[in-house]
């Protein structure tokens, strides 16, 4: 499994960020690793420099191998919030299209 972290302008992902990140999906998602051939993850802050509530926002897309790409999105007050939430809605997704696969 691929995977790949993205962000906009106005969130600062370096090297550590990304690894941590990266392990967190390879455990999380490692029972998927013979169905995904790669994860993408976008981060943003909705509202740029300004303040707000719930304004970063974590989007993972799921490439399937022979199937159509899953999206998941979510946001939050921080980075880490919005990331472990979409995190947790991919893991539920993936889930329920391994359910169905099985059952067809």
């Amino acid at each position: 499994m691929q995977i790949q972290i993205n962000s906009d302008k106005n969130i600062g992902a370096d090297k550590r960020l990304e690894s941590y990140y990266t392990s967190l999906i390879e455990k999380s998602l490692s029972r998927f690793d013979d169905t995904i051939s790669r994860i993408e993850v976008h981060f943003s802050d909705e509202n740029s420099e300004k303040f707000g509530t719930d304004d970063k926002r974590c989007l993972i897309e799921a490439r399937l191998n022979g199937r159509q790409p899953l999206v998941v999105t979510n946001t939050a007050d921080t980075i880490e919030k919005s990331f472990s939430g979409s995190l947790d809605k991919m893991k539920r997704k993936l889930d329920t299209t391994s359910d169905k696969m099985r059952n067809h």
